[in-house]
């Protein structure tokens, strides 16, 4: 099972510390997440706890929060939901031998705690005072099922009998509830049962939701699973495929996507593959196993025997809370044993986190500032990540082509990749923009689990590529050069370098590839600006898109300006006009505040290729112009291999860069749109 653990990707990984008020360990508590916080309540060891502890999976840190109201008394083996950022607590153990069939209701964004009182069932009784029963949420409602309840009036006197009644609890909108019923099901009810746990799944593209119940105690711990459709209030037994768990009591189950994870609890032991009679021995456990919820599937990732050495894995433990933050499952406290000689339970103190999948992809890297031999670029934070990669891959202004022959206008820098791997150093908190040095295009991706040493920048040399000594590719075979993506794909690498012939290089093209992450960085609110106007331009929120308004009569300009270069400074107010039926004029201002004298501007459009047919997103330039003047023609010869770009609206595509000292700044992109009013000048 451990080998199915790694072929899967997952890896736990302990918190090591944390700051604020950690609470003290414990088993039988309960626990749900509001976005990045997780919420815990009850529970005990040495006696009940009744705080309300909350922890931030973002910044690392627990804290107490001010609550108010109708503060419950303590609880443990209650049930405990959340339905936006309001959670209900059920029921419970308040002391030993005394449970409660109290409701209390928790509205987080005011930390305002009401005792509410529902209905009873317009026929029979409203649920028993009760430990150990399941309470699950879908839509507006809330379904009880089984637990513990104490037939003694005395709570000295313990005489516990095991529920498997069924109660549905209808919630009000926003706040408050209506009350409780007892729906007319069919099919047999589940045995009954405590400390068994259930969850609701419901497909995206079919069926029903479902509400799945799993194990549990009834004199024997139980591995039976039971699957109601709440639609049609119908009970089954679901065939299932694959190794079914051991029998437990005090699990968790967890659902993530279409998996239900289920992790610890109490087993049997085993003695030569040989599980124990109802009232043989008994262990905690530290398996771990999914069921998949569309085909009914178990898979074990982690067995119950697998030694650990290392501890790299969550110890046995029940009683302990998990909760599903996005794709990550956390796990908190529990019981590792009972010692009779100490008459309390041990209790674990750690906290772990799983990450279920691998994160999806950052946005599009966007430039916040640059000059001339740096610049800081930001993008969008991805949940629960522990770092971000980010690669570096050189490039220069595109090649030209002359006659159908490519031709290379300036040498390609060293194909090696700069790679970054962005930690935070005091909590979780992972830093979403970076301060760069390099004339170098971007591409970023969010790293699941980082093993390098924080703050540290690697420098990779793809092994296929030899490099001479000044850390040029060497090849005899020129090709063009695909330029950034567009678009919001930044998964896709954005600066694929082709090989070029060593003798074309020029060495006054290659720059600094050095990365500096210890800088004071603009946080990702800083770029969230409104709408002004920047030099005749309209600079829209949380995009790099600035739009123009054309001179031209018969087309419409818009611009878009790449984040990924070096600034020399950027063009400014491009134009089209079409002087004739042969030709087009394309005209730009220069730069604001250059750093450095503009030697010279490049000009380029986008052409038909192969590989821009098979890849739309990866368009390849050629140039049109090289000089001094802000202005240029657009012969109608090279209009005819211009690529038409659809991945927004239809426009031939230019781009304008300038040269200083240092190198060409940051190209400016031209979209020159191709509707009904421009076909005649194409």
């Amino acid at each position: 099972m451990a080998a199915a653990a790694a072929a899967a990707g997952l890896s736990w990984r302990r918190v090591p510390s944390s700051t604020g008020p950690v609470p003290r360990s414990r088993h039988g508590h309960r626990a749900v997440a509001i976005r990045e916080l997780v919420i815990i309540f009850g529970g005990g060891n040495e006696g009940i706890a009744d705080e309300l502890h909350v922890y931030n999976t973002a910044t690392n840190q627990w804290f107490l929060p001010a609550v108010r109201g109708d503060i419950p008394p303590g609880c443990a083996a209650h049930g405990f939901v959340c339905d936006g950022t309001r959670i209900l607590v059920f029921g419970g153990m308040v002391e030993y031998g005394r449970y409660s069939n109290d409701l209390y209701e928790l509205q987080a964004s005011r930390w305002l705690w009401k005792k509410v009182k529902p209905q009873s069932p317009s026929v029979g009784s409203p649920p028993c005072p009760r430990l150990g029963h399941s309470f699950s949420l879908y839509g507006n409602k809330c379904y009880l099922f089984g637990g513990l309840a104490n037939e003694s009036e005395d709570s000295n006197n313990n005489i516990p009998r095991y529920l498997n009644d069924f109660y549905e609890l209808e919630l009000q909108h926003g706040s408050g509830v209506i009350g409780w019923s007892i729906p007319m099901t069919k099919g047999i009810l589940p045995s009954p049962r405590e400390s068994h746990t259930a969850i609701v799944y419901c497909r995206k593209d079919l069926g029903n939701p479902k509400m799945y119940i799993f194990g549990g105690m009834c004199g024997c711990r139980l591995n039976d699973l039971w699957e109601l459709d709440i639609e049609t209030m119908t009970w089954s037994r679901p065939e299932t495929k694959g190794t079914v768990p051991l029998p437990r009591s005090l699990h968790t189950a967890n659902v993530i996507g279409n998996k239900m994870y289920v992790f610890g609890g109490w087993v049997p032991q085993t003695v030569e593959d040989e599980i124990s009679a109802c009232d043989g021995e008994w262990k905690c456990t530290s398996s771990f196993s999914y069921l998949n919820l569309d085909t009914t599937e178990w898979i074990g990732l982690i067995s119950d025997c697998q030694e650990d050495k290392k501890n790299l894995l969550p110890g046995p433990r029940a009683g302990h809370c998990a909760v599903a933050v996005g794709t990550r499952l956390y796990i908190w406290s529990g019981r590792d044993g009972y010692r009779k000689a100490w008459n309390n339970q041990v209790c674990c103190k750690d906290l772990w986190y799983l990450d279920t999948e691998k994160p999806s992809a950052p946005s599009q890297v966007q430039l916040i500032r640059a000059t001339t031999n740096s610049f800081q670029v930001k993008w969008d934070e991805v949940p629960t990540v522990e770092g971000y990669l980010l690669q570096l891959n050189a490039d220069s202004p595109a090649p030209m082509v002359t006659g159908g022959t490519v031709v290379p206008e300036t040498a390609l820098l060293s194909s090696q990749g700069i790679k970054l791997d962005l930690h935070s150093q005091t909590n979780h908190m992972v830093p979403n923009n970076v301060q760069v040095s390099s004339n170098s295009l971007l591409k970023l991706e969010a790293k699941e689990n980082i093993t390098e040493p924080e703050n540290i920048v690697t420098q990779e040399a793809t092994k296929k590529n030899h490099l001479d000594s000044r850390g040029f590719k060497e090849s005899n075979a020129p090709s063009l050069l695909p330029a950034c993506t567009l678009g919001p794909q930044t998964s896709a690498n954005v600066a694929e370098l082709r090989d070029l012939d060593i003798r074309t290089v020029n060495p006054d093209a290659s720059v600094s590839s050095t990365v500096s992450s210890t800088q004071t960085m603009v946080t990702q609110q800083a770029v969230k600006t409104e709408s002004s106007s920047t030099n005749g331009a309209v600079v829209k929120d949380e995009t790099s898109l600035t739009t123009f308004s054309s001179k031209s009569e018969v087309a419409e300009t818009t611009f878009i300006i790449p984040s990924t270069k070096v600034s020399t400074g950027q063009t400014n107010n491009l134009t089209v006009h079409l002087s004739s039926v042969d030709c087009i004029h394309l005209s730009w201002e220069p730069p604001v505040s250059p750093s450095g004298n503009i030697l010279e501007y490049s000009a380029y459009l986008a052409i038909r290729t192969t590989q821009v047919h098979e890849n739309p997103n990866q368009l390849v330039f050629m140039k049109i112009y090289c000089g001094l003047k802000t202005s240029c023609v657009v012969t109608a010869a090279q209009l005819s291999n211009a690529h038409v770009d659809y991945t927004s609206r239809p426009a031939i595509v230019f781009r304008i860069s300038a040269k200083n000292e240092r190198g060409y700044g940051p190209a400016t992109q031209v979209r020159w749109l191709q509707e009904m009013k421009t076909s005649s000048s194409k």
